[in-house]
């Protein structure tokens, strides 16, 4: 989605979306994907316009996806309330949706949040509510500090 001077391209099949947060999730895997503990990156914008950026951490005892990178990195810059999330894969792979550990803590951080997914006619920033059914809430299961 870059042409040669680094500039983001407009992509039609990206009409819609927060563009300019699939292009900060694209910037980041381009740069740092140097190495193979390094795979995925994901941008978010908080409610107050910023976006927060992270890469999954590759480790034999699992490791963060980028996804749950960017709700620590959002946490320690203040930005409690994510509107919407997109992943980008390196070598080319492109937009990713949230594997099921992701989307549950999505749902229960944010449960309005959206998530840029890849469709077969482009993109869609869907409801993470829609990508995870039926959830278990997390918040109705925890013992009561009343």
């Amino acid at each position: 989605m870059f042409v040669a001077d680094g500039r983001a391209e407009v992509n039609p099949a990206v009409h819609g979306v927060d563009q300019e947060l699939i292009y900060a999730a694209e910037r980041v895997i381009r740069k740092y994907s140097a190495d193979p503990n390094h795979t995925v990156a994901a941008a978010a914008r908080a409610r107050d316009g910023r976006i927060i950026t992270g890469m999954n951490v590759t480790h034999f005892n699992g490791g963060p996806c980028a996804e749950l990178v960017v709700i620590g990195a959002a946490a320690g810059q203040g930005a409690y309330d994510l509107d919407t999330i997109v992943a980008v894969g390196d070598r080319d792979r492109g937009v990713m949706p949230p594997c099921g550990r992701c989307r549950q803590t999505l749902i229960d951080y944010f449960p309005s949040i959206k998530v840029i997914i890849r469709t077969g006619t482009g993109f869609q920033a869907i409801p993470i509510s829609e990508l995870l059914p039926n959830s278990y809430v997390w918040a109705d299961h925890q013992a009561s500090t009343e």
